[in-house]
């Protein structure tokens, strides 16, 4: 059996990257001698199999051919006879076309290697075009590289511009789109995955409700930047600076969706938008089969971030009913996420990246001062119904209204 190292692993390999996960290319064989030989199949669609012990993916050589729209509209042929370099062609950019040999030997037909060293991506063949996922993968790359100083190649973002006005994105499934999302918001410089999409013309067709928010001015005393998407893309930045979880990073995000909507006559101002983006959140997670953990911490984010920002200025029963509502008093600590992504909210900002935020502190001390009121009189007592709650709430607002005073 003839493999190759091939993909990711290679490309990480010469980049000094962690690799993850490493997949072969296998010349010569059938599905039958794969069997055979012990390895186990795993691919509806393509020819893989997992290797008996190490469980790395084997795939036959192969080459494609597009007979639909969309992603999944291609005819595969897996033959003895496919070269390596038939099968590298099918491949989407330059740089994960490289194979290496059990001996060591970089095999680099479309010069992978000299993109790499110019930090360039760059797709191999007019083939490129139909599969739209691609798209959301150079999205993905330049976010996971984008520090490294890669760019899209001219031709590249042109032709991904016309697979754009000719629809073909519009045959993605939001499961992959999600996928593809959640890779990127998992890596080192996620603002680069949606400046790419903007770059394309695709996020006004994926993302509409992000799209939207470019152009829409905001106030220039708190928002120097002006512009709310170019905010809302700062505000990814810090949250990548400040925590790596995906959930922080997508409620930064989509914070201020309803400043999207704001009737133009009303504009800078945005009064009322923690509430009028929640049914476009609601919306986008719908449509992109977001799980319920990110959503949750979004809409948590969306409602409450101006009221985390005046903590200092509310009253104390304000701040019972905001900290009630985000359940910090079943579980203070689970607050953490929900004042990161205010936090990268506040540094979102132009000249204000670095400012402190102590809300953060002071949410969290009256979250913790809440907490611990003694309730057991309250809930053993003759009281009823709402008067149980009512009786509780009140003294949660004593107990918060003199820890703030403490703290003044």
């Amino acid at each position: 059996m003839k493999t190759f190292l091939v993909g990711g692993a290679v490309r990480d390999e010469l980049l000094n990257f962690p690799v993850s996960e490493r997949d072969w290319v296998v010349l010569g064989e059938t599905p039958e001698s794969m069997l055979a030989m012990g390895f186990m199949t795993v691919g509806k669609d393509f020819p893989v199999f997992l290797h008996p012990i190490t469980r790395d993916e084997y795939a036959l050589a192969r080459t494609e051919r597009k007979i639909g729209p969309g992603y999944k509209g291609f005819c595969i042929h897996a033959d003895p006879e496919v070269s390596l370099e038939e099968d590298l062609l099918r491949r989407d950019l330059t740089i994960n076309a490289i194979a290496k040999s059990d001996t060591g030997e970089i095999i680099d037909p479309f010069g992978g290697r000299q993109d790499l060293d110019q930090r360039i991506f760059r797709h191999i063949s007019p083939a490129f075009c139909e599969d739209p996922v691609r798209i959301l993968r150079i999205a993905r790359f330049a976010a996971r590289y984008g520090h490294l100083g890669f760019k899209i190649a001219d031709e590249t973002l042109a032709l991904m511009q016309t697979m754009v006005k000719n629809g073909e994105v519009d045959h993605l499934v939001p499961e992959r789109v999600w996928a593809e999302l959640y890779k990127a918001l998992c890596e080192k410089t996620p603002t680069l995955f949606f400046e790419v999409l903007k770059d394309c013309y695709a996020l006004q067709i994926l993302f509409p409700e992000l799209n939207t928010l470019f152009g829409v001015p905001q106030p220039e005393h708190y928002h120097p930047e002006i512009d709310t998407g170019i905010h809302s893309l700062m505000c990814l930045e810090q949250a990548a600076r400040l925590t790596p979880k995906p959930e922080v990073r997508f409620a930064a995000l989509m914070h201020d969706l309803g400043k999207g909507i704001t009737p133009k006559d009303r504009l800078p101002h945005h009064h009322g938008h923690e509430h009028s983006g929640l049914p476009l959140l609601e919306n986008l997670c719908l449509r992109l089969r977001v799980p319920n953990p990110f959503k949750q911490l979004a809409k948590q984010v969306m409602q409450y971030h101006t009221h985390c920002h005046r903590v200092f200025e509310l009253r104390p029963s304000t701040l019972t009913d905001m900290l009630h509502r985000l359940g910090a008093f079943k579980n203070p600590a689970g607050l953490t996420d929900f004042l990161l992504a205010c936090e990268a909210d506040a540094k979102g900002r132009t000249g204000l990246e670095n400012r402190p935020y102590p809300q953060a502190a002071h949410v969290m001390m009256a979250a913790e001062a809440g907490a611990s009121v003694d309730i057991s009189a309250v809930l053993t007592g003759s009281l009823q119904g709402t008067q149980i709650g009512d009786a509780i709430r009140q003294l949660r607002i004593k107990a918060i209204s003199d820890a703030c005073k403490r703290t003044s």
